[in-house]
C-alpha cells in the first residue's frame, strides 16, 4: 500500500462529515483528533464543504482530509485545490477516477459490484470504497469477494456503526471503515466537541477488539516448567498442553521452559489489527520494539511493547 493508504488503514475509521457552517470545521476536526481519529471524508453535499476543508488542511495538520460525494471534474478540481489527500466518489465513474488519478491525488470510487471492483483495479486502484456497505451484503459480501481479489482493500460505508464495527474490523482486507454516527449533525450543531471525542475514543476501542490472551510465565528450568504448568491446571481445572519451547495451561496461562522475555514473563494482548493497535497505542506514548516484529501477507501478527511493566513483558498478538 501507499504510505497515505498505509496511514487511513492504520487510523481505521474515516468519520464521514456533512458540515453546514464551516466554522466548526476546526474544532470538530479538533475533537476527531483527541479521539484518536485524524481523518475525514468532508462531502461535497454541503456549500461549506470547501471551505471547511480549506480550514482543517491550514489549521489542523495532524488531520488527513478528504472530500467526499465527488461527483464532478469541478468538485474534484476545487477539492484539489483546497488541500485533500484523497477523494472518494459514492459510485464508480471511470472518466472521474481516472481524472482524479491524473492529478496524482487518491482516489477511493465507490463500488457494489465485482465488475466495478475488476475496473477499479485495472486502472491500478489497490483500494476502493464499498457502498452502501450494510444494504449490499456487508462483511459477507466483501469476505466472499475477498476470494478472487485478494490483494484488493476495501473501505465500507453506509450501515457502519457501533454494533458492527468489530465485524467488519476483524477482516484483514479492510482498509478503514467510514461512518457517520461519531459527528451526527445534532452533535456538530450544538458544538458537542466533548461527546464527539468520547465517541470516537470508544469506536477506537471497540475497533481494536484488546482482549487479554494470556499471562506468560517464566521458568529457570523445564521442570519448574511442567511442575508449575501442572499446579495451575490442577488450581483451575484447565487442560495440560506441553509444546517445544512452553508449556500452556488452558488457555489463560502460557508456562516458558526458559526465562524469556520479561524479568518474570509476559502478558499477551490480543487484537483484531496489530498494525492498528501499534498506531493508536502509539498515540497514547506507547513505543515497540521493532526487532521483535513478525509479519505474514495479512501484516504484523505479533511485537513487543519496549520495557518492562511491574516485571512482565507485553506483546500484542493478532486474533
Amino acid at each position: 500500500m501507499t504510505e497515505l493508504l498505509q496511514k487511513i488503514h492504520d487510523i481505521g475509521i474515516v468519520p464521514v462529515i456533512a458540515i453546514d457552517d464551516a466554522s466548526k470545521a476546526v474544532p470538530l476536526a479538533k475533537a476527531l483528533v483527541a479521539g484518536g481519529l485524524p481523518a475525514a471524508e468532508v462531502t461535497f453535499r454541503t456549500e461549506a464543504a470547501e471551505d471547511a476543508i480549506k480550514a482543517i488542511v491550514a489549521e489542523v495538520p495532524d488531520m488527513i482530509v478528504g472530500a467526499g460525494t465527488v461527483l464532478t471534474k469541478d468538485q474534484a478540481d476545487r477539492a484539489i485545490a483546497a488541500g485533500v489527500s484523497f477523494i472518494v466518489s459514492p459510485g464508480f465513474n471511470p472518466e472521474i477516477t481516472r481524472y482524479v488519478l491524473d492529478k496524482g491525488v487518491c482516489m477511493l470510487p465507490g463500488t457494489a459490484t465485482a465488475g466495478e471492483m475488476e475496473q477499479a483495479m485495472a486502472l491500478g486502484l489497490e483500494a476502493v470504497k464499498f457502498f452502501p456497505a450494510e444494504q449490499n451484503g456487508g462483511i459477507e459480501k466483501i469476505k466472499a469477494l475477498a476470494g478472487p481479489y485478494k490483494t484488493l482493500k476495501w473501505m465500507p460505508t453506509g450501515g457502519v456503526n457501533t454494533g458492527n464495527l468489530a465485524n467488519y474490523m476483524s477482516f484483514h482486507q479492510i482498509l478503514a471503515c467510514g461512518g457517520t454516527w461519531m459527528v451526527k449533525k445534532d452533535l456538530i450543531e450544538n458544538e458537542k466537541w466533548d461527546e464527539i471525542t468520547s465517541i470516537c475514543k470508544a469506536a477506537v476501542k471497540n475497533m481494536l477488539g484488546i482482549e487479554l490472551r494470556h499471562i506468560g510465565i517464566n521458568s529457570a528450568s523445564e521442570e519448574e516448567a511442567e511442575s508449575t504448568a501442572k499446579l495451575l491446571c490442577t488450581l483451575f481445572d484447565l487442560e495440560y498442553k506441553p509444546g517445544n519451547k512452553s508449556i500452556f495451561a488452558g488457555t489463560p496461562f502460557e508456562v516458558m521452559k526458559f526465562n524469556g522475555a520479561g524479568t518474570n514473563g509476559h502478558i499477551a494482548i490480543a487484537v483484531n489489527d496489530v498494525d492498528r493497535a501499534v498506531y493508536h497505542f502509539g498515540l497514547n506514548g506507547a513505543a515497540f520494539d521493532e526487532s521483535t516484529r513478525q509479519t505474514d501477507e495479512k501484516g504484523t501478527k505479533f511485537i513487543y511493547l519496549k520495557g518492562e511493566f511491574g516485571g512482565f513483558a507485553i506483546h500484542l498478538i493478532r486474533k
